[in-house]
């Protein structure tokens, strides 16, 4: 339950501090006052996209936080790393120059991690949601959110990426013996010439190491030969040097044992300087090139470099790729009995999406006959008493009769008076009507689903009269199980409110403000009268409300 939202330069609105209760929730007042603003907010913590033109003139950034009291959001928050806490706040900072902050219990979040999220809190119905319901492409998930049978649902879309899958193998092996030729002689080629090039891992770099020690041999020749003849070479070299200082403190030390640990260390000097004199020796003898070398080795380099461009690949991967010829290679030769088994295989899966998809099919027709008939009778409800609601289940048209989601075309259809054809929604509702139709749904599907809190923005677009006094007794009905808000412009749903905020708007210095007042049974009184008679509020009109307020009351208790 959404328990607290808090809003700082969204727009119109400096500062405000709303408190939510359980019930229906109203929100009303004049055209512009704010009330979307408050719904743009809480589209903000659902993680919905923002701009920087939502943030106040003249201020530097805008703010929104939300205090949801709920456990439905405890599972997501161990996901993500964030401990559940009794209260779940959200609060989403937005800076004039566009950048967005989001944080989860004073953890930071990303903006997608936050949508994830506030899909589990909130379900806002806004005033073109009634497009989704005239696009018919929206109707099977319509029908398959309200059904039961989401395991059939997993089953078949298995079933179909199996066949897809089989499909598209058996389109890669299926070509004509001319293309079969050419691809051969193209695999056998590039087998050939890079099992010719005799490629060896991490040989590049080792040649082009070699080739620098070549540039350099003479200077380097001369380093190693100086460096050798001083530790090793004549009378007065190192070693030999160190090694009669190492007999002299030998001898010093039988004297004071204070230099027998001076001795050890030159004893070490001149061991490590042996195996030095050792390495260099060594390394001066593998430096005898042949004249001929040096060529090679830039021939071979030339050859590795431009196999790489070619193939653009190091050597490891062209290793790997002449077994990926093969294999290849191996496909093409034996593709005429790969493709018997593909197509014996392709069979049998397209036999499985078929069982399935008729699986899948029975249970839509006999979850939409369920469907129409609790659609039928909330819109009975909502003073739509002629109406008939016909979910149409159809086969698609294809090739092999099913597709990703089944064998069915879902459609909904509607006639809205008595003696009318059915008809598709988008030809045959009014505005008006799409609200009730909507209202209906959300009515039904809201008892499977586990979202403690439903907005409706303007859910009485269209509807008067009578017809407005249903919706609002709908609305009331179906806040006994959820937390419902709902902006308003009509006195009829207003009066059957639990809770009554008014929006107002107003100048001052130059700038304009917006306001969130919770209003007493007063004040409901006064605002309904206001919705009722505008600037012109008379005792009658105020009585009116009041009689109002007691008729919505008494409808209520009589619903308890």
């Amino acid at each position: 339950m959404l328990n607290e939202l808090h809003i700082e330069n969204i727009a119109v609105i400096e500062k405000a501090d709303i408190e939510f209760r359980k019930g229906l929730t109203v929100l009303t007042g004049e055209t512009g006052a704010g009330k979307s603003i408050i719904v743009d907010s809480l589209n903000a913590i659902l993680g919905s996209r923002t701009s920087r033109e939502i943030v106040r003139k003249g201020a530097e950034k805008a703010l929104v936080s939300a205090v949801f009291e709920t456990n439905l959001a405890d599972a997501w928050c161990r996901e993500n790393d964030i401990e559940p806490e009794e209260e779940l706040i959200i609060t989403r900072k937005i800076s004039a120059d566009g950048k967005s902050s989001c944080r989860v219990c004073g953890m930071p979040v990303s903006v997608s991690q936050l949508k994830e999220l506030g899909e589990l809190l909130l379900d806002i119905h806004g005033q073109n949601d009634g497009r989704q319901l005239m696009d018919e492409s929206c109707h099977m998930s319509y029908l398959d959110s309200f059904g039961d049978y989401s395991e059939l649902i997993s089953n078949h879309r298995e079933n179909y990426a199996a066949y897809k899958a089989c499909k598209k193998e058996i389109k890669r092996l299926s070509m004509d013996e001319i293309e079969k030729a050419r691809l051969a002689e193209s695999l056998k080629y590039q087998i050939e010439e890079l099992e010719n090039a005799n490629i060896k891992a991490g040989e590049e770099d080792e040649l082009s190491a070699k080739r620098d020690i070549l540039r350099n041999s003479e200077k380097l020749t001369d380093a190693i030969d100086s460096s050798y003849n001083a530790l090793y070479g004549g009378d007065e070299n190192a070693i030999s040097l160190t090694d009669e200082a190492a007999a002299l403190m030998s001898k010093a030390s039988l004297i004071t044992e204070e230099l027998g640990e001076v001795s050890s260390i030159i004893e070490n000097a001149s061991s490590l300087l042996f195996d030095a004199a050792e390495r260099i020796r060594d390394f001066r003898d593998r430096l005898d090139f042949s004249p001929d070398e040096y060529d090679n080795i830039e021939n071979r380099l030339a050859l590795l470099r431009k196999l790489r461009r070619k193939y653009n690949m190091d050597e490891v991967q062209m290793l790997e790729h002449i077994e990926v010829c093969r294999k290849k290679l191996d496909e093409l030769e034996y593709s005429d009995d790969m493709l018997v088994k593909l197509n014996k295989q392709l069979e049998k899966h397209t036999e499985s999406c078929k069982l399935s998809a008729k699986a899948l099919s029975d249970a839509r027709k006999a979850c939409g006959l369920i469907l129409e008939k609790r659609i039928t009778d909330e819109l009975s409800e909502l003073s739509m008493p002629s109406v008939r609601f016909k979910v149409s289940i159809e086969s698609p048209e294809s090739d092999v009769g099913f597709d990703a989601n089944g064998c069915d075309d879902v459609r909904f259809l509607i006639s809205a008076n008595a003696g009318m054809e059915l008809g598709r929604i988008s030809k045959i509702a009014s505005g008006g009507e799409l609200s009730r139709i909507m209202l209906a749904m959300k009515t039904v599907f809201s008892k499977n689903d586990p979202v403690e809190t439903l907005i409706f923005d303007e859910i009485d677009t269209g509807v008067s009269g009578i017809a407005a006094q249903r919706v609002g007794e709908k609305l009331s009905n179906l806040s006994k199980g959820k937390q419902v808000l709902c902006i308003t412009h009509l006195p009829q749903i207003a009066a059957l409110a639990d809770n009554h905020n008014r929006i107002i708007k107003s100048e001052c210095n130059g700038k304009t403000y917006t306001e969130v007042n919770d209003l007493d049974r007063k004040g409901r009184a006064e605002e309904l009268a206001r919705l009722y008679g505008g600037d012109n509020i008379t005792e009658l009109v105020l009585a009116s409300a009041e009689e109002q307020l007691e008729k919505a009351e008494k409808y209520k208790f009589s619903r308890v």
